[in-house]
C-alpha cells in the first residue's frame, strides 16, 4: 500500500503558535474563572473558599488584573498576527463567516432531524468553529473594554460620563458569566464529551490529526489536499504554517 493512503499519516494542522495560543488561553481562562467569578457572588461558601485559597480578595483581585492584562495582550497580539498575514497574503481567510456556513447550518440542522441523506461536507474550519471563535473575538473585546473602565475608573470619569462605570462592571460580570456557560455546555463537549473524540481531542495540543479524521471532519479540505495526484508541496503553501503539512506517520 502506497504511504499516502495510510489513513493513520498525521498531518500538521496547527502551526506551533496556534498551539501555543490555544494552551495559553486556557491557563488564562482557568486563572480568570476562579479569581473572577467568586467576587460576583462574594458570600457563598465556595467563593469564600476560593478567595482564601488565593490568600485574600486583595490578592484574588491582583491575580484577575494581571492575568486580565495578559489576556488582553494575547488577544491584541493575535489579532495583529492574523490580520498581518492575511493581508499579506501568506495566510487564508478561513476563519471569515460567509454565506456558506448558514447553508451548512440549516443543511447540518436537516441532518440532524433525519430531512437529509448526508451531513455537509466543511473546510478547514466548519460553521461551528467560526461561530465560536467569533463569539470568543467579541467577547474578549467586551471584556477587555469593561475591564480597562473598571481598572481605570477614575481617568475614564475624566473624560467620559461616570455612568459608563457600573455598566461596565455588569457587562463584564455577565460576559463572564456567558463565556463560563458556552465554555461549559458547547466547547467541552466538542472537544472533550463527544463520542468521537472522547476523552479528549488532542489536536489542538500536538497540532496534528490523522488523515482518516480530517478526511471525515474536513472532508472539502481533505480533496484540496489529496484529491489530485501532485506532491504534498505542490499541494500546499509552504509560506502558510496553518496549512497541513505531511509529517511522518
Amino acid at each position: 500500500m502506497n504511504k499516502h493512503d495510510n489513513p493513520q499519516e498525521l498531518v500538521r494542522r496547527f502551526s506551533p503558535w496556534a498551539v501555543f495560543q490555544h494552551s495559553s488561553m486556557i491557563v488564562l481562562f482557568v486563572v480568570l474563572l476562579i479569581s473572577g467569578l467568586p467576587q460576583k457572588w462574594p458570600h457563598a461558601e465556595i467563593s469564600r473558599r476560593l478567595i482564601e485559597l488565593q490568600g485574600g480578595i486583595f490578592a484574588a483581585r491582583f491575580i484577575h488584573r494581571v492575568a486580565g492584562l495578559v489576556f488582553a495582550g494575547l488577544t491584541v497580539l493575535h489579532l495583529g498576527v492574523a490580520v498581518t498575514m492575511v493581508l499579506t497574503r501568506r495566510w487564508k481567510a478561513t476563519m471569515m463567516i460567509t454565506r456558506q456556513d448558514v447553508r451548512d447550518t440549516l443543511h447540518n440542522l436537516r441532518w440532524y432531524f433525519g430531512k437529509t441523506a448526508k451531513p455537509p461536507k466543511f473546510g478547514r474550519y466548519d460553521y461551528r468553529q467560526k461561530y465560536e471563535y467569533w463569539g470568543l473575538i467579541f467577547g474578549g473585546m467586551v471584556m477587555i473594554g469593561s475591564g480597562l473602565v473598571l481598572l481605570f475608573p477614575i481617568v475614564l470619569s475624566r473624560v467620559l460620563p461616570a455612568e459608563l462605570i457600573p455598566a461596565a462592571k455588569v457587562m463584564h460580570s455577565n460576559e463572564a458569566l456567558l463565556a463560563t456557560l458556552i465554555i461549559l455546555v458547547w466547547h467541552l463537549y466538542g472537544a472533550h464529551l463527544n463520542p468521537e473524540v472522547f476523552p479528549m481531542d488532542t489536536c489542538m495540543f500536538t497540532g496534528k490529526i490523522t488523515r482518516e479524521r480530517m478526511e471525515h471532519e474536513h472532508a472539502l479540505e481533505y480533496e484540496e489536499l489529496y484529491g489530485e495526484a501532485e506532491p504534498a508541496d505542490a499541494r500546499r503553501d509552504p509560506k502558510d504554517p496553518e496549512r497541513p503539512l505531511r509529517l511522518a506517520g
